[in-house]
């Protein structure tokens, strides 16, 4: 049986998902998941991950995948791709993304994207996040593709938390996935 989350990516394409983890098992099963459906429907994906985690993913995959079928999927490493200009710093990151996809959208390549977001510490400023989500959001719908966004729930503040509700259209939770009720739509911020 198909999950919510399939059955929704099969009608729509620009859908932006928080994915709140607090079991590594589950986080991995989430992201192999939905790293295969993608691969089934003939879907690229782009995976913005730390390479420990990665290295579980692709051995997971290898024994699920072809060779073939494991070339639809493109590695970020995670760090690279946050601090691309030294420091979390949104406009940067997201040039960096479009820079990524561009490609795609240029030859008009279905694909769509997981993002491990993580930190060592919460001490970032987390005002940064609401700003560089908003952007993500925007894209999400121009583009037209899936983002699913993870963070470590048990690593964030309430603050955070309410953020993300608020800047993410669904939730992912481990069993289910729901519409988000704080979700603001709003503009590009710049």
């Amino acid at each position: 049986m198909k999950s919510k989350l399939t059955q929704l990516l099969e009608r729509q394409k620009n859908v932006h998902v928080l994915y709140s983890y607090y079991e590594l098992e589950n986080y991995l099963e989430q992201v192999v998941s939905f790293i295969e459906d993608g691969i089934q429907a003939g879907e690229y994906t782009i995976l913005v991950e730390n390479d420990r985690l990665y290295l579980l993913i692709q051995k997971e995959l290898s024994n699920r995948l072809t060779k073939d079928q494991m070339k639809f999927l493109h590695f970020v490493n995670s760090l690279s791709f946050y601090y691309s200009s030294g420091s979390y710093h949104p406009p940067a990151i997201a040039t960096y993304f479009t820079n990524m996809v561009q490609p795609y959208v240029e030859k008009k390549i279905t694909f769509r994207s997981w993002a491990h977001v993580e930190w060592s510490s919460m001490e970032e400023p987390l005002h940064l996040i609401k700003d560089f989500e908003k952007i993500v959001d925007e894209a999400v719908n121009q583009i037209e593709f899936p983002l699913i966004c993870a963070y470590s729930g048990e690593r964030m503040p309430d603050y955070l938390k309410t953020i993300l509700l608020e800047t993410h259209p669904y939730v992912l939770l481990e069993d289910d996935f729901i519409a988000s009720e704080q979700y603001q739509s709003s503009d590009v911020v710049k």
